[in-house]
């Protein structure tokens, strides 16, 4: 049967009442920020057995209890039996309503498996359900299955609805395609020392859904947090990274209503099957019996063997698999196959990427509907803010670009366009599409590389998500508000007089367009390493209205503040490591000068940022691209484009070239 899912993001069984999503954080707070139920929801409950009545929100039902949100956010849970004829019929009018929603995923009739193809391996079938959106191919060692990470027909479910702890993501398509598919072992091996999910791979993914869409461990990159009791992941458990790539934390189990039991809901990447509920007790046939005939208990990995086929010598043993279970560890609890790790993730996997940086966490926020157009090009967004309704709409660009629309609760909108940024080619590891072109930004939830101090001295733990910085859409688009400079002419490659190869120069820059009521400009220039961490080379503001160019090496424009560097004000781009890396240049107009307390010392990007997130009349982006020359090679330069979107990806700044 297929899991239903009940508004307020927990899954519902529409019969069992089983919660197949993340159930509400008991402790009635996400992240230390205290929640509160929607007062549209709130209803009086009784308790027949105790007399207790509670007002609150209906949030889940699941194993015979009802779980209610009080209207200042706790959490209480009764038990079904015990609640008022009136509660219950209630309860189940919520699970009817979920169920028909449910029903209405599966958007085209499953078709019938087409004819095996000469030498196509078994592994295939359960993908190939999900075709054309879904391809497969493979070879010897390989099976290869490509898709763009969204969820398509015949169970094209919404995505990000009841979502609690938001960090403004949204699904976009992905290229793992070509170089950059997923890979699954055609011929898996037992693994002498098993990897265990709760103490490694944390970075990544670890299964594959048969829809195409990744399956991350559901303990996030912290090494602690429980994703699914978080209240991080949607009606189907699933979310997005940092990369806007969406993927699963917790079995896919809506996939069923097409595959049936008897088929995995995807693979593991150490190539051994996962599939749905199992219970040891359950007759064979029933819903949670194993579809290969085992009875023996689940192992920490949640797999077991099935039986031996018949005329298999004494001892052997039949097929090694996992389940899905509703508790943790909800997927496969790690890898019981053979596997490569590598920098906390398994290696080989794709990379995913998106055109604009990631944004930091939307305190308070509730993901209440997700809109998607025939064509699947434009999608929506809309969630709950302070009483109101707001909503994100995206388009994708032919070029892979992406244009956003972001509508406030008072009806005023915001556009931003981003350019592509090469998605979809194979880089190092990390998250994919691929993991980038150069040094691509980690798929999803992923940990800084190591425990180094970061700009401010504070310790960046290698198992403590990278800080968000506050990085918000302008206050108006800025299509007509522009940023050059004289010195970028080759498709946005820095020349060797403005990075530490040469002289490490300040650029030129002009800028036009800007609105009427601009009292002055500010700029910053920053760069997304290789594990998402954003560090800042420059900051200049208190810029005149006046002034719309400076020039090279400016002085005496405007005030300088400061950058990763403690105690430098501006740092030559000088990135270690192979590949293309992406500086990215901001000029805002304002309509203030921002105004700071001496006392402060030097002002960072994010006070910055801050501090003008009401005044930002306009923002102008300029991207610059450096190649470090390799050891032995004559100096170089980078390749890419000039203005465009405002992420780049790159390797670790290096200490040199400090200007």
């Amino acid at each position: 049967m297929l899991a239903a899912f009940a508004l307020g993001g927990v899954g519902l069984n529409a019969t069992c009442l089983d919660a197949h999503a993340h159930p509400p954080d008991v402790s009635g707070t996400h992240d230390g920020v205290h929640r509160h139920a929607d007062p549209a929801t709130v209803r009086p409950w009784t308790n027949m057995r105790t007399g207790e009545v509670v007002r609150a929100a209906f949030l889940a039902a699941r194993d015979g209890k009802v779980m209610l949100e009080r209207e200042h956010g706790d959490v209480v849970a009764f038990n079904l039996v015990d609640l008022s004829v009136t509660d219950q019929a209630e309860v189940e009018k919520r699970a009817g309503e979920v169920k028909a929603i449910n029903d209405r995923l599966v958007v085209a009739d499953a078709q019938a498996p087409a004819a095996a193809e000469p030498g196509k391996p078994s592994q295939a079938a359960p993908f190939d359900r999900f075709a054309p959106f879904v391809k497969t191919r493979w070879d010897e060692r390989w099976l290869y299955i490509e898709s763009d990470g969204l969820p398509h027909a015949p169970v094209a479910h919404p995505m990000m609805v009841g979502i609690t702890a938001w960090q403004q993501q949204v699904p976009l398509p992905q290229a793992y395609v070509g170089s950059n598919a997923w890979q699954v072992p055609l011929k898996p091996e037992l693994a002498e020392r098993p990897v265990s999910a709760k103490e490694q791979l944390f970075r990544g993914a670890i299964a594959i859904a048969a829809n195409g869409i990744p399956i991350f461990n559901p303990i996030k990159n912290d090494g602690r947090t429980d994703t699914f009791l978080a209240g991080e992941l949607d009606e189907f458990g699933g979310h997005c990274g940092r990369g806007d790539d969406y993927h699963y934390h917790v079995a896919p189990l809506a996939l069923q209503k097409v595959l049936g039991k008897d088929q995995p809901l995807g693979y593991a990447l150490d190539g051994f099957p996962l599939y749905g509920y199992f219970d040891p007790a359950a007759k064979a046939g029933t819903d949670k019996a194993c579809a290969l005939g085992s009875t023996d208990k689940l192992d920490i990995y949640n797999g077991h063997f099935a039986p031996a086929p018949a005329g298999a010598e004494p001892g052997a043993k039949g097929l090694y698999h996992y389940h899905a279970s509703p508790a943790y560890p909800y997927i496969n609890g790690g890898m019981r196959g053979k596997v490569t790790v590598k920098d906390d993730q398994i290696d080989p996997q794709p990379r995913a990427s998106s055109p604009r940086p990631a944004l930091p966490p939307l305190r308070g926020a509730r993901i209440t509907g997700f809109e998607r157009d025939d064509d699947r090009k434009s999608m929506t967004v809309k969630y709950q803010l302070g009483g109101k309704t707001h909503s994100v709409k995206y388009s994708v660009t032919p070029g892979g670009g992406v244009t956003f629309t972001f509508t406030d609760g008072d009806g005023k909108e915001t556009v931003q366009t981003y350019s592509t940024r090469g998605r979809g080619e194979r880089g190092g590891r990390g998250d994919r599409p691929p993991r980038d072109g150069d040094q691509p930004p980690p798929p999803g939830d992923r940990p800084p590389r190591d425990d180094r101090p970061g700009r401010d001295g504070e310790r960046r733990s290698r198992r403590e998500p990278p800080p968000q910085q506050d990085q918000q859409p302008p206050r108006a688009a800025s299509g007509s508000f522009q940023l050059t400079s004289p010195a970028i002419v080759d498709g946005g490659v820095l020349p060797d007089e403005y990075n530490g190869n040469g002289e490490g120069a300040t650029l030129p820059l002009e800028w036009k367009g800007a609105p009427a009521g601009t009292k002055s400009y500010a700029i910053i220039m920053d760069h997304v390493d290789r594990d998402g961490i954003t560090k800042t080379y420059w900051v200049l503001y208190d810029i005149p209205a006046e002034v719309t160019s400076i020039p090279k090496n400016v002085k005496g424009v405007g005030r300088l503040g400061a950058t990763w560097k403690r105690g430098e004000t501006y740092v030559t781009p000088h990135s270690a490591g192979g590949g293309t890396h992406t500086y990215t240049l901001h000029v805002y107009a304002l309509s203030a000068v921002p105004a700071f307390d001496p006392s402060a010392g030097l002002v960072t990007r994010d006070m910055l940022l801050e501090k003008i997130k009401d005044t930002t009349l306009a923002t102008a982006d300029l991207r610059v691209q450096y190649s470090r020359p390799r050891e032995g090679q004559g100096q170089g330069q980078g390749q890419g484009q000039g203005q465009g979107g405002r992420r780049g990806r790159g390797g670790q700044p290096s200490p040199q070239g400090d200007r």
